[in-house]
């Protein structure tokens, strides 16, 4: 199984974890169960936090290629979109903790939480331009949350950046040394949401969160038209794909 699901002995904490041998990459499969377990935990009437997390050193490479080439990503960009509103409308206040990479499809994931926990490691990276493409979802919700700038810069130049530059950013809520950043967030939980009621705590949750969703309910399905409509429909989208599933340089017709 591609997933796991922790709590903590008083039910006030969850974590779920996600696993894939190549750089947790989100596989459609991952990302169905993601959305399964979400829709589980919303009887867990306790639950003041929940985390994502991915296996291992990296918290993920971002999604599979391979499943975004031309007559497949039209069934997976729409379920991935899904997750991030089933994450914007989660009842309960939620965290990515990151280590290592966190690309593309990951960096999306990360961002639909509301808040993210990262290693002093770690970087942050939308790579979508050097394939042909770029982040639907993270054109929603990047410039909502560091500023438009920021967010066109990080799609356009498609370089992972460290932690401490998006901790500037205001991006990142808690940043500590990979091996004491597990001991960092209980810190920080129990200085802050432990103390509080987990109704009031996911009232609140979700009226701050109530402009994203707007947003992103609004805005999503035109970007994701636009994606597969247009952009994989042309040369150099299905050139960058193929490309990098044939490890070699793609040769760009600018159409």
């Amino acid at each position: 199984m591609a997933l796991s699901l922790s709590f903590n002995r008083e039910q006030t904490r969850a974590a779920l974890t996600f696993a894939h041998p190549k750089g947790n990459i989100l596989t459609a499969d991952i990302v169905r169960e993601l959305r399964a377990a979400l829709e589980d935990l919303t009887r867990a009437r306790h639950l003041r936090l929940l985390t994502i997390e991915g296996a291992g050193a990296d918290f993920s490479f971002g999604a599979s290629v391979p499943e975004h080439a031309p007559g497949a990503i039209d069934r997976v960009l729409p379920e991935m979109h899904a997750l991030v509103v089933d994450l914007l409308e989660c009842a309960t206040p939620t965290a990515a903790v990151v280590r290592g990479r966190c690309l593309g499809g990951g960096f999306e994931l990360a961002l639909s939480c509301d808040l993210i926990f990262a290693s002093d490691d770690a970087v942050f990276g939308l790579p979508e331009i050097a394939l042909g493409v770029f982040p639907p979802a993270a054109s929603v919700l990047l410039p909502r949350r560091v500023g438009w700038s920021r967010a066109t810069s990080a799609a356009l130049a498609g370089d992972a950046r460290p932690a401490a530059e998006w901790r500037a950013a205001g991006l990142l809520e808690l940043v500590a040394p990979a091996a004491e950043l597990p001991a960092a967030i209980d810190a920080w939980f129990d200085r802050t949401l432990a103390r509080y009621s987990a109704e009031a705590l996911g009232h609140a949750t979700r009226a701050i969160r109530a402009p994203l969703v707007d947003a992103a309910r609004r805005e999503l399905p035109a970007i994701e038209r636009l994606y597969l409509r247009e952009l994989m429909a042309s040369h150099d989208a299905a050139e960058g794909i193929r490309a990098f599933m044939e490890k070699r340089a793609p040769g760009w017709k600018d159409e």
